[in-house]
């Protein structure tokens, strides 16, 4: 750390999956938390968690709870999110925000520790998190970019069902059992649960993640295209997404094609590139049978790439395989990460 300072640091939405991660995150790192603000919905306020050995009360999330904070990482969805970070900010904390609310807001910065981390010094007091399929992709595309050019990327993604919360997850073990036992699954979360028509997802694809968009590409599909450009500042780039949730319970997969500027780019040159890149893990050993997959990567704060393969009808076009658990990189972590960078640059906090 930059100095021995420490933080008053609140967790907006701590009892949520990402919550309980992201104190996880500060615990496992030591993060210099002198008091730790565990805030939540009226609802679960009274109740305790755990952090450092310390059972701690959580205290309802309203603008006079910010009083103090240095830092507060958000993660209770997007309305609270745009309900409360400007209060947070007015009450002197910096605001790391983990969900879509201000993404693609231009006097918000987007980060990436490993990608873009010059980008935490523009905030205004409120840095967001991109969407965590999003993240997984950029941190295994930014040192080929770097070293060759980035021209064109089409991902297609296999993402689990936690990435729509703990009753996703819920719902698919009620409905494999359902289905097990030649019952009928009750489907109330997935695709989408604001909307009425449900489908099944245990043993089953679903090709919706998010609302459509009037371009026919769901939002999840189209924060993926907006935030890899905003992330790596480069409007011009072509992205195309296609989401599909899977019937596992946490991690997301993507396969991923790009197109490079470099015509004379060998597998050998973009799997060296991919070993130095910070965070990530190059598992990619087909005659051992090496690559990274959902379960392998759940609990693991690393992005995980296999299958690097060159087209075989584009010089310059590769394909490869990206794997990370969605709740720490896509998530959890990340916000950690930025916090981290936050404090260790230079003039720490705003």
């Amino acid at each position: 750390m930059a100095d021995n300072k420490q933080y008053h640091v609140a967790v907006v939405g701590v009892t949520g999956a990402v919550g309980q991660k992201m104190l996880e995150m500060l615990e496992q790192i030591d993060f210099p938390v002198e008091k730790l603000y565990p805030l939540a919905s009226k609802r679960s306020a009274g109740k305790k968690v755990t952090f450092k050995g310390e059972s701690i009360e959580i205290i309802e999330a309203t603008p006079e709870a910010f009083k103090g904070v240095d830092i507060a990482l958000f993660s209770a969805g997007g309305s609270v999110s745009k309900k409360l970070a400007h209060e947070a900010v007015k009450h002197g904390a910096v605001v790391i925000d983990n969900t879509s609310a201000f993404r693609m807001d231009p006097d918000v910065p987007l980060v990436v520790p490993e990608v873009n981390p010059e980008d935490i010094q523009k905030h205004n007091g409120i840095i967001a998190n991109p969407n965590c399929s999003t993240i997984q992709m950029v941190v295994a595309l930014e040192p080929i970019r770097q070293k060759y050019g980035l021209s064109r990327v089409i991902v297609s993604t296999y993402q689990s069902v936690s990435g729509a919360g703990n009753d996703a997850v819920e719902e698919l073990k009620g409905q494999s059992q359902a289905l097990l036992n030649d019952e009928e699954p009750e489907t109330n979360i997935l695709p989408v649960k604001s909307e009425p028509k449900h489908y099944p997802i245990a043993f089953n694809a679903l090709p919706q993640i998010d609302v459509f968009e009037d371009n026919h590409y769901t939002f999840e599909e189209m924060k993926m295209i907006n935030e890899t450009k905003k992330i790596m500042h480069n409007e011009d780039l072509k992205v195309a997404a296609t989401c599909v949730r899977l019937p596992f319970f946490y991690s997301h997969a993507e396969s991923v094609y790009i197109e490079v500027n470099d015509e004379k780019l060998t597998v050998e040159d973009l799997q060296n590139a991919l070993r130095d890149q910070e965070g990530l893990v190059l598992e990619d050993d087909i005659n051992n049978q090496l690559y990274p997959t959902p379960l392998s990567a759940e609990g693991k704060t690393d992005v995980f790439v296999g299958r690097v393969r060159k087209d075989l009808d584009v010089d310059h076009g590769f394909h490869f395989w990206v794997v990370s658990d969605n709740l720490l990189k896509g998530a959890a972590w990340n916000s950690v990460q930025i916090a981290q960078k936050l404090i260790q640059q230079p003039g720490g906090l705003k």
